[in-house]
């Protein structure tokens, strides 16, 4: 059911997420391809890619670039971009991030980015991500990232919850090195950004808008220490302080 719940909430939110600034943050992308280290004959798998947002990133500096997402929108989306900027070495299919439909190894490199999140037992994504990519490639994770205090922890998954019903929980980074490390990839790299981000537009582009006023109070009663959803005074209105985690792991 919560499959459903993700191609739900997804399918409308195609077009503004592919539009969004979190999807399209400049210092995100180039910390993510830059951690990716692709090379021009290497074959690149995106696994939940969305709307292709970082497909279409690798897709100039490699061979060929496939991407993965299990809601149709998405895929349609992701699909028509590509076709939109002639990038005729990047394809999309449905699939299902936790059971890839591809043989052991058929990839150069793996790159996920804001899946995990969203999925019960993220331990099945990063042993999929580690079975298709081949012996000396690499998988590159960013997700966004919990506080490690319970009580923190707690608060923000609430706040996830109540923006997105797709949301299932946030890792902290000691539980995101040890699922890269259970499935038997060894971690080369890792580096937090923090994205500011314009805060109404997060709001509303989810299921935010309906909840409102509940996510308002919540972020009134930030417990000490977090260091999670920090909302500030921007130039052109209230800006969201994002935390996202990037690693890069050898198979």
């Amino acid at each position: 059911m919560h499959r459903e719940t993700i191609v739900g909430e997804f399918t409308h939110q195609a077009d503004t997420f592919n539009r969004s600034a979190v999807a399209n943050a400049p210092d995100l992308l180039d910390a993510l391809v830059g951690l990716a280290r692709p090379r021009p004959e290497q074959r690149w798998l995106d696994v939940a890619c969305g709307p292709g947002v970082v497909a279409r990133a690798l897709a100039p500096l490699v061979a060929e670039v496939h991407g993965v997402d299990a809601t149709p929108a998405m895929v349609a989306l992701a699909q028509r971009e590509a076709q939109a900027r002639n990038l005729t070495n990047l394809t999309f299919s449905l699939g299902d991030a936790g059971a890839l439909d591809f043989e052991p190894g058929a990839w150069d490199g793996a790159v996920s980015r804001f899946a995990l999140h969203h999925i019960p037992v993220p331990e099945r994504i990063m042993t999929e991500l580690a079975r298709v990519v081949a012996p000396g490639g690499c998988v590159v994770i960013a997700d966004s990232v919990a506080d490690e205090n319970a009580e923190a922890y707690a608060w923000s998954q609430e706040i996830e919850r109540l923006r997105d019903p797709s949301h299932w929980a946030s890792a902290s980074a000691p539980r995101m090195r040890a699922l890269g490390e259970a499935a038997g990839l060894r971690l080369e790299q890792e580096t937090a950004v923090t994205l500011e981000i314009d805060f109404e537009d997060w709001l509303a582009r989810g299921s935010g808008h309906v909840n409102a006023a509940l996510i308002h109070r919540a972020l009134a009663s930030r417990p000490a220490g977090s260091e999670c959803f920090a909302v500030r005074p921007g130039p052109h209105g209230r800006v969201l302080h994002y935390r996202v985690l990037l690693s890069r792991w050898h198979h």
